[in-house]
């Protein structure tokens, strides 16, 4: 029988790339790209092939494999696997490239910048004050050549060869033999005759100032050209002067030089290499300081090198998010590092904590993920959006908090695009009937209106026909009179899903009842709206052949292309009404005297307080500040909203107040022209009416009860609208059907009237009886004594 000897190279789990050789120290060892067999990941191969006659060679290699493979130090070269046999030497490392051919790329591609070339030494200084100070060994080859750089810059001491014990065990240093090398040993050590008294480490802070040189000017032609500083920074001439000074007593001990760099003003007192300290440091700092960085991180990350933040930031942001219960606080920097990530980077590191994101309860989690959804948007695919996402954002719909559900409603914009057709024309359909009629917050209902006519052309076309018209018409007859002209606009932006049947019998007459609405801007809008209508009825009259194809898109599939002819009112819904919730919550209710003279539709009583001189400042601000809400104490405030008369209510002619005069309605001039109606948002919102002084920075909250049956799934839930009299009974509060303003807000104010009386009723009741406790109390209580019962 025989037996066949296996060929451990064959067996290593690591082989060589087919590339050519990265070169490597001077010396034998070759530098050469590598990957593990089982999972392709890159690494890094030295290989040393043992040659006749080159025993001290052979035992350099051998000690060097030893070394790496037991110094363990994140500013060391890290060893994965080594391979030992008769014929070669095979060390497995991290992946990195020399430290001169990483210069010479960054030179080709503008250069490094100062605040990575400090850090880089920093990690170096570090790596030879670990072996000096902790392991008393000294490296004795400290050159460019012996600096390595994995692919998040990051720099690693290598070139372990002709390391010996400072305590002087196993003999002296090792000869080199090698006059590459040779150039780099200090002057006492070529002065046999030298008797200069020298600390350990001395000879290697030497060549510490020749690495220095090197990084600067180039490769170190002699040693003279030390006492030429060239290009080294100011701020690191004094210091580098004192490593190549020609007495080795006064060379500082490597922790003291770093401790001289990081001194204010030093080279090495930068932002980037406070960020990177911290990094390292993460995992043993408290929650606060945590906060604290992550918050600060993202407007730093711009100045930073882009392989920097892949690689060693986003790690660090998973893993806060993962294991350190960071929160809301790492989304911000996680997006914006993810835009330096390719598509497939993205769905392998970012999607899958997104997706996680969205299950969390945390309310500045899920606002946060809803502000900046349009950063990831593009890379979730349908099938997670509809079963992973849609089902968790579908409940901010419901949420207390004002500030989520605008987003939620926002976001829709973003999601429509991806929903299947029960989510979109079924689920969604019935949030937006409960949002439109029953939700408090007046630019939370015209958001509504405004999102359900951007998506419109994504909705089937039985859908269309019995959503729109119904809920436009609806939005017509809101109390806030942003949302009428939001209804307006709806149809304008819908026109081409009408058939001329439901243009002359459905909408027009819903239009012509606006042209005496008390609302100037109402009025404007609803002329020139049926203009637009009047314009295509009468083409459609004169040329009866035009009629198919005007009504092309009426019975059309959804087309998502028909969308993008009112792109720009997605750019109003998001920023029109973008700091609402946050202005709701800081703002205190005041009285504001008002006219009756004038008639208008009826709306809650009360005002908010205007914030004249700060309503641009906040508009750009909060989107920034959730962090700092209070969030727990919101859900307290939400308790005690109904005991309070003039709370939500009192907040509603304010807050139009503040949408009529917004400096941001100027842009939405260029908006309505993509729209085919004549005529521009010249009077912005709308005129401010003598009843109600028009404050700025907040917007309308009206009376708002979330009782009430859920949406039925029998019939058409977008009724025709009708004027109904007082003795049919209330609708479904979840669908598009007829409507009462006046008689819902009145019945609400009612109710919370008379909960706040009870509620007050209750409150004396308790006060007297702890007042006639108190009168009880058996003999009067002597000075010092402890009341028992």
């Amino acid at each position: 029988m025989w037996f066949f000897a296996r060929d451990p190279v064959r067996d290593f789990p690591f082989e060589l790339s087919p590339e050519p050789p990265e070169g490597g120290p001077p010396g034998p060892w070759i530098l050469h790209r590598g990957r593990k067999k089982a999972t392709g990941s890159a690494v890094s191969i030295f290989v040393y092939d043992v040659k006749p006659g080159a025993e001290e060679q052979t035992q350099v290699a051998k000690a060097a494999f030893k070394r790496l493979k037991t110094l363990r130090h994140p500013n060391i070269l890290a060893y994965i696997d080594g391979l030992e046999t008769e014929k070669c030497l095979h060390i497995v490392t991290e992946a990195v490239t020399p430290l001169g051919t990483y210069l010479k790329a960054r030179a080709e591609a503008g250069g490094l910048k100062e605040q990575e070339l400090s850090w880089g030494l920093h990690q170096i200084v570090k790596a030879l004050s670990f072996l000096v100070n902790d392991c008393n060994l000294i490296h004795n080859n400290v050159c460019m050549a012996a600096v390595f750089v994995d692919r998040a810059g990051e720099w690693k001491l290598g070139g372990l060869d002709y390391m010996y014990s400072a305590q002087g065990n196993g003999g002296g240093p090792p000869s080199k033999g090698i006059p590459e090398l040779e150039q780099y040993d200090p002057p006492e050590l070529a002065d046999s005759s030298s008797r200069a008294v020298r600390e350990k480490w001395s000879a290697d802070m030497w060549r510490l100032g020749c690495l220095i040189w090197e990084v600067f000017n180039g490769s170190l032609p002699r040693a003279a050209a030390l006492r030429n500083p060239g290009k080294i920074p100011k701020s690191l001439v004094t210091h580098y002067c004192e490593l190549v000074g020609a007495n080795p007593k006064v060379r500082p001990n490597p922790a003291r030089f770093l401790q001289n760099c990081r001194a204010p003003g030093g080279f090495m007192s930068n932002r980037f290499v406070e960020t990177n300290l911290f990094l390292e440091e993460i995992q043993i700092k408290e929650p606060a300081e945590k906060q604290k960085f992550f918050q600060e991180l993202s407007k730093s990350l711009d100045s930073f090198p882009e392989d920097f933040c892949r690689h060693k930031v986003l790690p660090q942001l998973l893993t806060a998010f993962e294991f350190g219960n960071a929160g809301a606080v790492v989304l911000t920097p996680l997006f914006k590092v993810g835009k330096s990530l390719r598509a497939e980077e993205y769905q392998e590191k970012i999607i899958p904590v997104v997706v996680k994101m969205f299950s969390s309860t945390d309310r500045a989690m899920r606002i946060r993920l809803l502000q900046q959804m349009e950063q990831f948007i593009q890379y979730l695919d349908e099938p997670t959006v509809n079963t992973q996402i849609f089902p968790h954002v579908t409940h901010g719909f419901l949420d207390t908090n004002p500030a989520i559900r605008e987003q939620t409603v926002k976001s829709m914009l973003l999601l429509a695009p991806k929903l299947n057709e029960a989510n979109l024309n079924v689920e969604l359909m019935k949030h937006f009937a409960r949002l439109q009629a029953k939700d408090d917050q007046g630019p939370i209902r015209c958001n509504t209106t405004v999102c359900l006519g951007k998506i419109g052309s994504y909705l089937s076309a039985s859908t269309r026909h019995r959503v729109l018209t119904s809920a436009f018409s609806r939005a017509t007859k809101d109390p806030f009179a942003p949302s009428r002209v939001a209804g307006v606009l709806g149809f304008a932006a819908t026109h081409n899903l009408y058939s001329m049947d439901d243009c002359a019998h459905k909408i027009l007459p819903v239009l012509c009842g606006l042209t005496v609405d008390p609302e100037k801007s109402v009025r404007d809008q609803a002329f020139k709206t049926i203009r637009s209508f009047l314009s295509k009825l009468e083409s459609v009259s004169e040329d009866p052949t035009q009629l198919a194809e005007v009504e092309k898109d009426v019975h059309a599939a959804s087309s998502p292309g028909t969308g993008g002819a009112a792109a720009s009112w997605a750019g109003w819904a998001v920023t029109g009404v973008s700091s609402l919730t946050s202005k709701l919550i800081r703002a205190h209710p005041t009285p504001v005297p008002s006219d009756t003279t004038v008639p208008q539709r009826p709306v809650p009583e009360g005002h908010w307080e205007t914030q004249e001189d700060k309503d641009t400042a906040e508009d750009s601000a909060t989107a920034d500040r959730w962090d700092d809400e209070d969030w727990g104490s919101l859900e307290q405030e939400a308790e005690s909203v109904l005991a309070q008369q003039d709370d939500w209510s009192a907040k509603g002619q304010g807050s139009r107040a503040g949408q009529i005069n917004h400096p941001d309605h100027k842009s939405l001039e260029s908006h309505w022209s993509s729209w085919e109606v004549e005529g521009s948002w010249d009077q912005g919102w709308q005129e401010p009416s003598s009843v109600e002084p028009p404050p700025e920075g907040t917007r309308l909250a009206s009376e708002y009860n979330w009782g009430g049956a859920e949406p039925s799934d029998k019939g058409d839930p977008f009724a025709a609208l009708s004027v109904r009299p007082s003795a049919q009974p209330r609708p479904d509060p979840d669908s598009w059907g007829e409507d009462n303003w006046e008689g819902l807000e009145a019945e609400s104010r009612q109710v919370k009237a008379e909960l706040a009386r009870k509620k007050r009723e209750e409150r004396r009741r308790e006060m007297e009886a702890k007042r006639a406790e108190k009168k009880t109390t058996k003999g009067p209580m002597k000075l010092g004594a402890r009341k028992l019962d």
